[in-house]
């Protein structure tokens, strides 16, 4: 069984798939008005998209802004992700640009847990890795393919990977193009769910792959994307709805 990794009051690798939404404001003001219905439908964990900020490359207007966040969240856990465009995201920056951004969230000191792309500079990964334990944050080591989904072995080495880089927890998300599609991706997280000592989050994209963020709890992905107003992410589902389908899906 994976190991059960604490991210503030929050256990993420037992029971039900935590569920998190992501704020996704470009400007202070923006991301703290999203703050009051975001708590009011209580998720697990709030990602911030740190890439649709406006001062993500300005380390002073960041650190004010997650502070700022952090208070405003109260005791729900809080991710930090910066999506680089490759992967999904809004802003390309160069790889230094990339790790300054990263260490500049650490040291402010607001984020219970950092997302860290698996395929930049491998050592710079590392020390990442190495500064987010140093400051208490929990890893959520990741990769996105946009594209397509990789064969089942394919996506089991790259969880596998994440691991050995020294990940509390490994994500993948595919883009399904079929339905076999979203088998493999089913069939790989259950595979990586019994191979690792961490805990897994994975998801296949789009309408598509809408089941496969219903069904962590069967295969072993341990926390789910949902939205309270703007999605992050295609086919990601209303917080509203995905908690009563998450609980239905229940097992005892």
């Amino acid at each position: 069984m994976p190991t059960v990794v604490k991210c503030r009051n929050l256990n993420l690798g037992t029971g039900r798939p935590k569920i998190a939404v992501p704020i996704t404001g470009k400007t202070t003001a923006e991301i703290l008005a999203a703050v009051a219905p975001i708590k009011a439908a209580q998720p697990d964990l709030v990602e911030w998209r740190i890439d649709f900020f406006d001062g993500v490359t300005d380390a002073a207007a960041l650190q004010a802004t997650g502070q700022q966040l952090r208070a405003a969240l109260g005791e729900i856990a809080l991710l930090t992700t910066f999506r680089t465009k490759g992967e999904g995201g809004e802003l390309v920056l160069s790889d230094p640009a990339y790790f300054q951004v990263c260490d500049a969230v650490l040291a402010g000191h607001f984020t219970d847990a950092l997302d860290v792309e698996r395929y930049h500079d491998e050592t710079a990964v590392k020390q990442l890795v190495a500064a987010a334990h140093q400051a208490k944050a929990v890893v959520i080591m990741s990769n996105h393919d946009f594209d397509k989904t990789p064969a089942a072995a394919d996506i089991v080495a790259r969880l596998t990977s994440m691991a050995a880089f020294g990940a509390d927890i490994a994500k993948m998300a595919v883009m399904p193009q079929s339905v076999d599609d979203v088998l493999t991706l089913l069939t790989a997280t259950n595979t990586a769910r019994q191979q690792l000592a961490q805990p897994v989050i994975t998801m296949s994209m789009g309408d598509l792959g809408k089941v496969s963020r219903l069904a962590g709890e069967v295969f072993g992905s341990c926390l789910s994307f949902a939205t309270v107003g703007a999605a992050s992410a295609p086919g990601q589902i209303a917080l509203d709805h995905l908690r009563p389908e998450l609980q239905d899906l229940k097992l005892d």
